[in-house]
């Protein structure tokens, strides 16, 4: 690449140093040069270092990579720049974002650049299908309707909003629709789907060098955190959450409410009665072999969820639920191995009274990484489900971040697989076939699952 990404960089004077008196670090720059004064400020600023410490080399071509990490560091210096200058520099931090992420390094400048508004959002078209499910024994009842054609397909778009206000604080909105149907009868029958609701607005404060992190408003809360399966977690969330993290650990606590999706639908109460649920959470997880971003990891959690005291219309006070988890992610080569545990205390009401425990397992095994900024990337997976009955109705506690429909959440054993294809960048194709499906209790076994979708980001 020519150089003339390091003439962009100079014509923003983004280092904001007034360097007419710095030493010349560059042997082969002389004084007369007409680019003398920009390499001199530029080097000062520390955003080039020149070849063996000593030669400019003007005339060299630089690689993408090298433009990448003079762009990073000169966003370093965002804060000294005008409006003007700033903008160059997103520019460029947009053009050569796609190298940072390959090369595996997590530029935090890149995502905080003061005074810029940046929209991302994703679109999702989605085709589902379940098999007729087993036949319950002596009867004609099955546990699941065949789907037809009109049904099975949807789609999905989101739009989210990132403000940078300054170098540590950050504002996010996002509003989404619903899953909506491409039945031929989709405005009459999903008339609250079409709306749109907002899903995320939150702002979030760096202190103490960056290590804590302070979030509040609405966010999307996974149980376990992002590294976890994410078997349990609220569609859409109300709390305040803090965070303390390096490169070895991290330790997370938060407090708020569910405010969408079936948090209430065990005990076979209307979804209403739950709905703003509360929940105290806590984490911890320990990163090694690469570090935070890109090695494997180990983590624990706890969550306490309070739901209201409306049972069928009686005043009768419920006991919380208590959940305990736990999670194992190994990276070697191209290889990942996920293991998951939790346990749902206090989750099922027997017919004497008594309760009992819910104990869910995940296994996942995945090679290669699909990478949305890198077309042809690809992935494939297998993994395994099994879950205990979560209520008297046999239906899942909440919401799951796991791509498999209700019926296959709870009271099962259960095989998948799956691959997900970049075909283009920012777009991708994602299958997943349940198969060996079995019910754990009972005599009806639930319908095998087919899914694939086309996921476009922006």
């Amino acid at each position: 690449m020519k150089t003339k990404v390091l003439a962009a960089l100079a014509a923003t004077m983004a280092v904001g140093a007034t360097c007419a008196f710095a030493a010349n670090p560059f042997v082969d720059v002389p004084s007369d040069s007409w680019a003398y004064k920009s390499v001199v400020e530029l080097a000062d600023a520390g955003i080039i270092q020149g070849v063996d410490g000593q030669y400019f080399q003007g005339n060299r071509n630089i690689t993408r990579y090298e433009a990448a990490e003079m762009v990073a560091k000169a966003m370093a210096h965002m804060d000294k720049a005008s409006v003007e200058q700033r903008a160059l520099i997103n520019k460029l931090a947009d053009e050569y974002a796609d190298e940072l992420n390959n090369l595996g390094v997590r530029v935090s400048a890149l995502e905080n650049r003061v005074g810029n508004v940046k929209l991302t959002g994703d679109a999702r078209i989605r085709y589902r299908y379940q098999s007729e499910g087993d036949k319950i024994k002596g009867t004609d009842q099955v546990v699941n309707e065949k789907q037809t054609n009109d049904n099975s397909w949807d789609y999905r778009i989101r739009v989210r909003a990132n403000a940078q206000v300054n170098d540590r604080t950050k504002v996010t909105y996002g509003v989404s629709t619903n899953n909506i149907s491409f039945a031929d009868n989709s405005t009459a029958s999903n008339s609250d789907d079409n709306n749109i609701s907002t899903d995320l607005a939150n702002v979030d404060y760096n202190f103490g060098g960056n290590n804590w992190d302070l979030m509040v408003g609405r966010y999307e809360y996974i149980m376990g955190g992002p590294r976890a399966y994410g078997f349990f977690y609220g569609d859409t969330f109300d709390g305040a959450q803090l965070k303390y993290q390096n490169d070895k650990f991290a330790a997370t606590a938060g407090y708020g409410k569910f405010k969408e999706g079936p948090i209430g639908g065990y005990w076979t109460v209307d979804d209403a009665n739950y709905a703003s649920a509360k929940t105290a959470y806590g984490e911890l997880e320990g990163f090694f072999g690469g570090g935070r971003m890109a090695g494997s990891a180990v983590g624990v959690y706890y969550n306490n969820i309070m739901p209201k005291a409306e049972l069928l219309g009686n005043d009768i006070a419920l006991d919380n639920i208590d959940v305990w988890g736990a999670y194992a992610s190994v990276n070697f080569g191209k290889w990942n191995a996920l293991a998951n545990y939790e346990t749902y205390r206090d989750a099922i009401v027997n017919d004497n009274g008594s309760k009992d425990n819910a104990d869910v397992w995940v296994g996942k095994l995945t090679y290669g990484a699909a990478n949305f900024a890198t077309p042809k990337s690809w992935d494939a997976w297998v993994e395994y489900l099994n879950a205990d009955q979560f209520d008297i109705d046999g239906t899942f506690l909440g919401s799951t971040n796991g791509w498999r429909n209700d019926s296959l959440t709870s009271n099962v054993k259960s095989w998948g697989v799956g691959v997900d294809y970049t075909f283009a960048k920012n777009a991708q194709f994602q299958v997943m076939q349940s198969f060996a499906t079995s019910a754990k209790d009972g005599n009806a076994d639930p319908g095998e699952e087919t899914r694939a979708q086309f996921v476009f980001v922006f």
